[in-house]
């Protein structure tokens, strides 16, 4: 294995214990995880290292990753860590194979430090302090994505520079270097290539992403030929390929460098925190970038395009415009994998080799994606007339449908909306089989990693249609339960925290919700602040003191939030996740679902979040786990309190913000 998939450190591995008093009590409430989940770009850096974007791989964003360990977090999520374009910082439409260049470690890479290996020296420092100091997010508390793109860049090209000078003057390290790197790109040829060539060609178009690129007399025509849907012409278009990889071959050994760099990183960053006892989670997207639309389109249909139907938090719809994996690419005729089936399985392998496990996004589009017609021109009423892909054998504006359809007629319940969970009534064995082929595939390949179903998170929100429901009991997997949303006048609502199984994973938000710090202040202002505590009381307290308690909620926005996060750990699910905006008690938005807005996905962790931290929690206007747990232990009754104690006065000492929460 080469150094750049390899897991050791050079970086120091460091850290505080977890939290004896969390880790205990989150045994006694059975929780087998408890994962904080944050992307890339909302790391902090280190002082004098910030490039206007956070990532998990330089000092900063280890030192922060250490800190949650502190906490007693043994998981964290990641968001998708795939290459982003310039003017778009959403990690959702990052590239599915290559990772970002803004997750650089520059500080590592302009080191003169021996211990750095082949990482250290290839960046000046005045290089880095300059674009240090020039970086309009000095405060750090917002993301400048344009910014550190280009600066990541600029980084990467004074490297690339001096890896090529020192090669071409036999220094040694540079020679080591380049063995390792012409190892990882022979390894990875499969991917690299091809994202290398994208990426070059992207340059030469002044940064336009496909399918914006034009064609002059000067530029070689670039168009999505040379990637044809039909693999009879695929040798028409080799030699095209080989005379653009020629053309812009130092442009492709720079990108592959950028690749073997970020791989290495990440590497190094995954052994130092498994040691730690803290696990990452990659993310599955279900999004796909502008350089995989150019290069990967004949594994998808023409015609369709997956977004996702109306629903009560989006009316509308969202006519996301991502692929939709080829059914007839799914086997061959020999029941064998296919080229689609193919595809997804070097997608999971890959992320395998980084992570220790992986959620999928909106497994929806594995099971039972929504379409719609990408030749209609209004986007929303295409996708709000979409239809179920296997779940359609009878609409007339969708004829074409009926060849992929797994339900019958008379298994469908046509007096619903036909995106309604119940619609399909009833499936047979061997249907639920083909609706569940390529969730099978994720988990098997997971396994084969030596995972377990276990490692696999599915994101099921609030619609969970009858063929996924049926696919992810097969394989023993949970839903996401996001309480913030539980509407507290249906019993039978998916969000609320009694109607979670072991197997889900809870949450008071992710990074589609407003914080529970904003929505507190808010059920406070519009008065519905009252109906939460008084659910929140009847799911933690008895009577005598159900009333008393439910007042202090409704009075003490901190409290109502802190009461919130202990409804989820009193809950039967098995696993726990926490936003990092919930957790430091930041009331800010991080993404505003399915709408474009500059807002979106710059919010960052404070530099000083570790001293701000202890304050805001000493005053309880930040997430208190101490305060949590012992909320959460109260709600096993009073015996059981009174059995646990010693445990209950170490979580909440005399003297606390809230110790009056304690069993009289």
């Amino acid at each position: 294995m080469n150094s750049a998939d390899s897991n050791h450190s050079n970086h120091s591995s460091t850290h505080t214990p977890a939290d004896a008093a969390v880790v205990e009590a989150l045994k006694l409430l059975g929780k087998r995880r408890i994962a904080l989940a944050i992307h890339d770009s909302s790391f902090p850096a280190a002082p004098g290292s910030d490039v206007g974007r956070g990532s998990p791989c330089n000092e900063g964003g280890r030192a922060f990753l250490a800190f949650a360990r502190s906490l007693g977090f043994d998981s964290i999520q990641l968001g998708p860590q795939g290459q982003t374009p310039r003017n778009n910082p959403s990690p959702y439409d990052g590239t599915l194979f290559s990772r970002n260049l803004l997750n650089l470690d520059l500080n590592a890479l302009a080191s003169n430090n021996e211990e750095n290996g082949v990482e250290g020296g290839w960046l000046s420092r005045e290089t880095l302090d300059r674009l240090v100091q020039e970086c309009p997010a000095s405060d750090g508390l917002y993301s400048n994505h344009t910014y550190a793109f280009d600066a990541c860049h600029m980084a990467l090209n004074e490297i690339y520079q001096n890896f090529a000078r020192k090669r071409k003057h036999g220094d040694v390290v540079a020679i080591a270097l380049d063995a390792e790197l012409s190892a990882f790109a022979k390894k990875h040829q499969d991917w690299l290539q091809t994202d290398a060539l994208y990426h070059a060609l992207a340059a030469e178009q002044g940064g336009r992403q496909y399918p914006d690129w034009t064609v002059n007399e000067d530029v070689v025509c670039t168009d999505l030929n040379l990637y044809p849907r039909r693999p009879e012409q695929d040798s028409l278009c080799e030699a095209r390929r080989a005379a653009l990889m020629q053309r812009h071959q130092r442009a492709i050994e720079r990108y592959q460098l950028g690749q073997f760099l970020l791989h290495r990183q990440h590497g190094e960053l995954h052994s130092t925190v498994n040691s730690w006892g803290l696990r990452l989670y990659g993310d599955l997207q279900v999004g796909l970038s502008p350089c995989d639309n150019w290069s990967r389109s004949r594994y998808f249909l023409e015609r369709y395009r997956m977004g996702a139907p109306p629903s009560r938090t989006n009316p509308l719809g969202q006519p996301w415009g991502y692929g939709v994996l080829d059914p007839d690419q799914y086997l061959t005729e020999q029941a064998t994998a296919g080229p689609a089936l193919q595809f997804l399985s070097a997608r999971v392998s890959k992320m395998q080799n980084g992570y220790d496990g992986l959620r999928i996004d909106h497994p929806h589009g594995l099971v039972c994606p929504w379409v719609y017609r990408n030749d209609i021109v209004d986007p929303y009423f295409a996708v709000q007339n979409g239809a179920r892909l296997f779940s359609s054998p009878e609409l007339p504006d969708h004829p074409e449908l009926a060849r992929y359809a797994i339900t019958r007629v008379d298994q469908i319940n046509t007096d619903v909306p036909r995106y309604a969970d119940d619609r399909v009534r009833v499936l047979q064995s061997a249907q639920v089989d083909r609706y569940a082929l390529l969730m099978d595939t994720v988990v098997n390949v997971v396994q084969k990693h030596g995972g377990s179903h276990e490692d696999v998170l599915c994101e099921v929100l609030s619609t969970m249609p009858y063929p996924l429901a049926r696919a992810i009991e097969r394989q023993g997997l949970g839903r996401f339960r996001v309480t913030q949303k539980a509407d507290l006048d249906n019993p039978d609502d998916v969000y609320r925290s009694e109607n979670a199984r072991p197997e889900d994973w809870i949450m008071v938000g992710n990074h589609d919700t407003p914080s529970i710090w904003r929505l507190a202040r808010e059920w406070r202002a519009d008065g519905k602040a009252r109906k939460q505590a008084d659910y929140l009381a009847a799911r933690l307290v008895a009577e005598p003191r159900r009333e008393s308690f439910a007042q202090a909620l409704a009075d003490d926005p901190r409290k109502l939030v802190h009461a919130k996060l202990a409804d989820i750990f009193a809950s039967p699910a098995e696993q726990v996740m926490v936003f990092f905006a919930d957790l430091l008690g930041i009331e800010e938005i991080y993404n505003r679902p399915g709408i474009v807005d500059p807002e979106n996905w710059n919010l960052r962790v404070p530099p000083d979040y570790a001293v701000h931290y202890q304050h805001t929690r000493a005053r309880g206007e930040a997430l208190d786990l101490h305060c949590v747990l012992a909320l959460a232990l109260q709600a096993r009754g009073e015996a059981f309190a009174r059995e646990h104690r010693e445990l209950l006065e170490r979580l909440l000492p005399a003297g606390s913000w809230w110790a009056d929460a304690l069993v009289e």
